[in-house]
């Protein structure tokens, strides 16, 4: 059967339902790849953590949202967007049973891996079912809203972690998953219709090549793991014992499986994981390069603050949360309007004007001492960054569906994802590597403050990078109008061999 056009108005109950599902889902994803960061001091003194087992506390959730978020976008297109999205939440919430209840680090980080496979089931399929349901004329509005509160939900991370941690234990922010999928899962049988992509499963009319989703690229996703992974664990072991054979052998095989997957993708073309055509379009390869980017400093923010502010500067969990708060806020009111301007006057100057306001918010950051006001130390630093990341996250999403076709849309949220997931993994391996810090060094305050400061410094260097990426190279995506409705008595019509993505 062909594909109807999407109906889903903005203000129905049905539209309500379908945001209510997706947001909460995707704010559990966001908020436990923030909230663990609040955590760190706490758990690593329970579990007799080094840095190291830190660092794969927040990898190895980061790890598989990098690797099989590509694979979970795919099956969605697939089998169906509500289906994967809804066996990814409830995986997911297990996998939160099993954090909340570990007893050692490894445990956890076990756990961890288990939580981000879960994500990546159930994340693009969130943002699938947002861009094949609602109206053309309405997406805009709809992305903006579950770009907006979905990523309030990582600001509020470290609020909602702090209260939690202070209150009750660390083992809580995994918890709290539980009420939340509930919500989610009861409003995903209720109202969220389902979609695919109407391609997947049949092949090309007249020239036999597999349609994207005909066959599942396990090969690839497997490869982009190990890739991935080896990288990981070079940069993360490195500085405990240097160039030494695990180490190196690591790195060898993760740049191998990297190589390999480059390989096997472009060979698959059609039938891999990631279509290598979706790249014809260069305005989507850019806007995955700066996803990387920006992702990257946010991550390294995030990694560092919770811990510097309570090993430090001497904040609890808590009013380590609280101080973040503004970024939450700035998030919540203006996320919306970021991405309706970002659609009158296109993405470029958003994209461009957000990281450098964000780039001047890690420098002001990186003079808080202890004993220092916060309303002149900490305010300042993170009003500027959530002013900047608010002008990014609607325009930047939206932007890159837009660069593609609709019956992509699986697919394409789970590249960007992807690409946001392993920016943020390079950063927590390599930044404590490049600054200097390892072992038990995050309980020394005089080592911990030198390496928090260059952090911030590369941080903001990042951030300055993907300004100029957008300023040169980001341009506003082609309008595309939206799908008629098919009559039913007509065949299905023939895949379009050559029109994966929009060309800029």
């Amino acid at each position: 059967m062909a594909e109807t056009a999407p109906e889903l108005r903005l203000g129905t109950p049905v539209a309500r339902g379908t945001l209510l599902a997706t947001i909460l889902a995707s704010g559990m994803v966001f908020l436990d790849a923030t909230v663990v960061n609040v955590a760190l001091p706490h758990l690593g003194r329970e579990l007799h953590a080094p840095v190291g087992g830190l660092q794969w506390t927040v990898n190895g959730y980061l790890l598989m949202l990098a690797a099989f978020v590509l694979l979970g976008g795919a099956l969605g297109d697939r089998w169906g967007r509500r289906r994967m999205f809804l066996i990814g939440v409830l995986w997911f919430t297990a996998a939160s049973l099993l954090s909340g209840a570990a007893q050692t680090i490894e445990w956890l980080v076990a756990a961890r891996v288990l939580q981000g496979a879960g994500g990546a089931l159930l994340t693009p399929g969130s943002l699938a079912i947002l861009q094949g349901s609602f109206r053309h004329d309405d997406r805009g509005k709809a992305i903006g809203l579950w770009s907006g509160l979905a990523g309030v939900s990582t600001a509020l991370g470290p609020f909602i972690g702090g209260y939690l941690i202070d209150s009750l234990s660390w083992r809580w922010i995994f918890f709290i998953n539980l009420p939340i999928a509930a919500v989610v899962v009861v409003a995903g049988l209720r109202w969220v219709p389902e979609s695919r992509d109407p391609y997947a499963g049949r092949r090309d009319a007249g020239h036999g090549a597999p349609r994207p989703g005909t066959r599942f690229d396990i090969a690839g996703a497997l490869l982009g793991a190990l890739a991935l992974a080896g990288v990981t664990y070079a940069l993360i072991d490195a500085p405990r014992h240097g160039l030494s054979a695990p180490v190196l052998v690591a790195a060898a095989v993760g740049v191998a499986a990297a190589v390999a997957f480059v390989l096997v993708e472009r060979r698959r073309q059609d039938a891999a994981m990631l279509p290598p055509r979706l790249f014809r379009s260069r305005l989507f390869s850019v806007l995955n390069v700066y996803t990387v980017t920006v992702y990257a400093a946010l991550n390294g923010l995030t990694f560092f603050l919770a811990v510097y502010l309570q090993n430090v500067v001497g904040y609890s969990a808590l009013v380590t949360g609280l101080a973040t708060l503004p970024l939450t806020i700035l998030l919540l009111v203006g996320s919306a309007q970021a991405g309706a301007l970002a659609t009158r006057i296109g993405p470029r100057w958003p994209l461009t004007v957000g990281p450098v306001l964000s780039g001047v918010g890690f420098l002001l950051l990186r003079g808080v001492t202890p004993g220092g006001s916060y309303w002149l130390g900490v305010l300042p630093g993170v009003t500027l960054f959530g002013l900047g990341m608010t002008l990014v996250v609607a325009p930047l999403t939206a932007s890159v569906l837009g660069a593609v076709a609709d019956r992509y849309a699986g697919v394409a949220s789970g590249v960007n994802n992807a690409a946001s997931r392993a920016g943020g993994l390079l950063a927590v391996a390599a930044l404590p590597l490049l600054v200097g810090l390892s072992g038990a060094g995050y309980e020394m305050p005089a080592e911990l403050t030198h390496a928090y400061r260059s952090a911030m410094v590369w941080c903001a260097g990042l951030m300055f990078l993907s300004a100029v990426l957008a300023a040169a190279l980001v341009r506003r995506p082609r309008r595309e109008p939206p799908p008629s409705r098919p009559c039913p008595s007509l065949p299905p019509p023939a895949y379009p061999r050559d029109e994966p993505a929009r060309t800029d």
